[in-house]
């Protein structure tokens, strides 16, 4: 008998490790699933496109085919880089701007009920109303077209962060709350240790959706600008080859834009993984 319950306990150890590792595997070709089956549909799709292109002889002023589209890519870098870091830094800038903004008055919102009363009104007229129909006055009373650019894509990305911050900062425990004042925690104690916190999730998600918002807004804001030379971004390279008909340009231009925003959206979705993945139900890794 006593063998027997030796047995037993020599074998739970095992048993445990050979579960671990079976996780570990499971969790692994999760991780490669999740990179090779979009890639994959993905890439098939371009397949796709590149041969109905040439079986149908489609010319490229109508729809190139992929293979058009990055060799144009390649001979025209060199206006392209340029336009794509212009539109990156104006992109880059707008966010910088909307996330400092945006936290800052949804911290004071948090701290005063009286200040979220007088201006939260305010940022959702920003927010309700086109930044289409609104960047022709600011171009107009704003004498630097960079500004008035880096103004409208502020405009667009600025009320994902505030909202989703202040939600975040409205989602703390009461039961916590309750705590804090028993114990007489101070305004900025409670913001620091409990609000801030609980915030996190709420921010990091209005993050992503602002990241992809910025670009939006600083592509639509060129657009009604109509802005010309070599300091400009990639919706001038666009406008431009639509003007000269040349749609291989434009596509490649399109291209990069779309890029930028698969960019910037991994970047923020890697951003959120690393700081909830520990603590937050969210981002957790499961075993199953």
């Amino acid at each position: 008998m006593s063998s027997s319950v030796h047995t037993l306990k020599a074998d739970v150890p095992s048993n445990t490790a050979a579960i671990a590792d079976a996780a570990k595997q499971r969790m692994r070709r999760e991780k490669l699933l999740r990179f090779f089956v979009p890639t994959g549909w993905l890439l098939g799709a371009f397949l796709l496109w590149e041969v109905l292109v040439r079986v149908n002889h489609v010319p490229e002023y109508i729809i190139p085919a992929p293979s058009v589209i990055l060799r144009t890519l390649v001979d025209n870098w060199g206006s392209l880089s340029f336009s794509l870091l212009f539109t990156l830094k104006l992109t880059f800038l707008s966010l910088t701007l909307a996330i400092v903004g945006g936290v800052a008055l949804a911290m004071l919102f948090a701290l005063s009920r009286w200040v979220e009363l007088s201006f939260f009104p305010f940022a959702v007229i920003l927010q309700v109303t086109p930044v289409i129909a609104i960047a022709p006055l600011i171009l107009i009373y704003v004498d630097s077209t960079f500004s008035a650019l880096l103004i409208c894509a502020w405009i667009v990305a600025f009320f994902p962060i505030l909202s989703n911050t202040v939600i975040g900062l409205r989602s703390a425990d009461h039961n916590l709350r309750d705590l804090f004042a028993l114990y007489g925690a101070t305004p900025w104690q409670r913001l620091r240790f409990l609000l801030a916190p609980s915030a996190l999730p709420y921010f990091l998600g209005g993050l992503k959706i602002a990241g992809g918002l910025s670009l939006v807004g600083a592509i639509v804001a060129e657009f009604t600008a109509g802005a010309a030379g070599r300091q400009t971004g990639l919706a001038s390279r666009i406008l431009e080859a639509t003007f000269r008909n040349e749609i291989p340009k434009m596509f490649a231009a399109l291209l990069l834009v779309s890029l930028c925003g698969i960019g910037i959206f991994l970047v923020f979705n890697w951003l959120s993984k690393a700081a909830l993945r520990r603590w937050h139900d969210s981002e957790l890794e499961r075993d199953a």
